[in-house]
């Protein structure tokens, strides 16, 4: 597994974390990706992985975590823990809300960038191809 990109997906819709890893087992590069249902369980699994030697290379972070009850923390705070635990963590939002000022307050929060979730499949894969490179 060493010589595979690892990708933690953060998503409070299993049906959107299923589509996430379906479309990057697609990629050019070998993809591994972990995923989690909360900000909370986002932020432990993070902190595991990185104990583990599992380092994600990059994290996906939706914005709207607490929608369907799972957990209290929105992807801002998450993002916010995340950076705490590891000050190097590459993260990307990755939501409908991409053109608010909620997504302005993850990339505050140090979040790189903001995926707007509308993008296609081809050009999603693209993008996190490209992070993936450049994230050596």
């Amino acid at each position: 597994m060493e010589d595979k990109k690892i990708v933690l997906a953060i998503d409070d819709e299993e049906t959107m974390l299923e589509l996430i890893k379906r479309n990057l087992e697609k990629c050019s590069i070998p993809i591994v990706v972990y995923t989690a249902t909360s900000g909370e369980e986002g932020v432990e699994k993070y902190k595991k992985l990185m104990e583990s030697g599992k380092k994600p290379h990059l994290v996906l972070m939706d914005l709207n975590l607490t929608q369907w009850g799972r957990g209290k923390i929105d992807g801002v705070e998450a993002t916010r823990q995340i950076l705490q635990i590891d000050p190097k963590a590459n993260i990307y939002g990755y939501t409908a809300w991409f053109a608010t000022a909620w997504a302005d307050k993850l990339k505050e929060a140090g979040a790189k960038d903001i995926i707007e979730r509308t993008i296609l499949p081809s050009e999603f894969r693209k993008l996190i191809e490209d992070i993936l490179k450049s994230a050596d």
